[in-house]
């Protein structure tokens, strides 16, 4: 994001910084580099001070690896001690909610306080590895809303005559989430008075429609009275806006793969990577990385400022795709300061 000019800038109430990991498998790396990679990379957020670190579900996906997203939340969960842990998010129409009660019920046992559960409805991967993944039935436009409300109720105080209880999970509580890139996620979260966190790192046309939406329409719930806003936020922060620009050209070459249907592991740096594309391409990659803070310092304090500002975000959640393990915890580190200077001078 370009720094904004004075005039753009507005002020912000104070917001906390977490972040998702994809768990993204390096080229040259190995699967077990990718997880270990992703455990340092949360021990070092939580030593920043970062609400919570989540992991994303994708499946057939040669350059991700948190498939087995509940073991990654475990595993990330035993290696840190205070930061909380989550899903960002479970697909849910790929499992059944008793499941996914039982999976993060163990994990809320496990780890008091600290489990998340946010939950998606998109399949997070292709028809073949849907089939795979026994998703043989026909979804309707209600399956999503009840299954989050049965999870709901699955979480919940057990009543007498349950039919069903899950176990571990019965009574645990644990937190869920909407997570979205459309204006549907956002009014069922408002609806149903969850905290919502809006796909921004992906796809942030819909930004600010969908948290208009989901603050005016929102109703107060026993697990939430107000709304709260997380958006998701690329990050490349190194030095200098040009070390930084050359860092990001991992997450270019990602995001073209993407858009071009040629997905594979995350790339190491190219030097003038997006000057040798085409227009078109530039423009696309633009689009897809609208809401991506990407420089030094200086660049990164502004881009954060801004966003803090236009949305008025509680949480802004960092995807952070360098390839070099040192570079990407450095990345946090300047975010990390750049969020306290900007938090220090809202409370003054």
């Amino acid at each position: 994001m370009n720094a904004p000019t004075p005039s753009a800038v507005t002020t912000h109430p104070p917001f906390t910084l977490s972040m998702l990991d994809l768990v993204a498998v390096r080229e040259g790396h190995s699967v077990r580099h990718a997880l270990d990679t992703a455990l340092a990379t949360a021990q070092h957020a939580e030593r920043l001070g970062f609400t919570r670190y989540w992991l994303a579900e994708h499946h057939n996906m040669a350059g991700i690896a948190s498939s087995a997203t509940a073991v990654m939340v475990g595993h990330i969960a035993g290696g840190t001690s205070r930061i909380r842990v989550g899903s960002g998010g479970i697909m849910l129409p790929n499992h059944a909610p008793l499941v996914v009660a039982e999976a993060f019920g163990t994990l809320a046992e496990l780890y008091p306080g600290r489990i998340d559960l946010g939950l998606g409805r998109a399949p997070g991967t292709d028809r073949i590895t849907m089939r795979a993944l026994r998703r043989d039935r026909v979804e309707t436009e209600e399956d999503f809303p009840n299954d989050v409300q049965e999870l709901q109720h699955l979480l919940g105080e057990p009543q007498p005559g349950q039919p069903i209880i899950a176990m571990p999970g019965a009574g645990t509580q644990v937190p869920i989430w909407l997570l979205g890139s459309s204006l549907y996620s956002a009014q069922l979260a408002a609806q149903l008075g969850l905290p919502f966190a809006f796909a921004s790192h992906f796809a942030p046309r819909m930004l600010m429609q969908a948290i208009q939406i989901y603050r005016q329409t929102f109703r107060p719930s026993q697990q939430l009275a107000a709304p709260y806003v997380a958006i998701g936020v690329p990050l490349v922060a190194a030095p200098s806006d040009e070390e930084a620009t050359y860092l990001a050209s991992s997450t270019h070459q990602r995001v073209l793969g993407i858009l071009t249907g040629r997905r594979g592991q995350l790339p190491p740096p190219v030097e003038n990577f997006l000057s040798s594309l085409d227009s078109g391409a530039q423009a696309a990659i633009a689009d897809f990385l609208a809401a991506a803070v990407i420089g030094g310092p200086e660049t990164v304090r502004a881009g954060l400022q801004q966003l803090a500002a236009l949305t008025k975000a509680n949480e802004l959640v960092l995807v952070s795709d360098v390839y070099d393990a040192e570079s990407r915890r450095r990345s946090l580190d300047i975010a990390a300061a750049a969020a306290r200077e900007l938090n220090a001078a809202v409370a003054q």
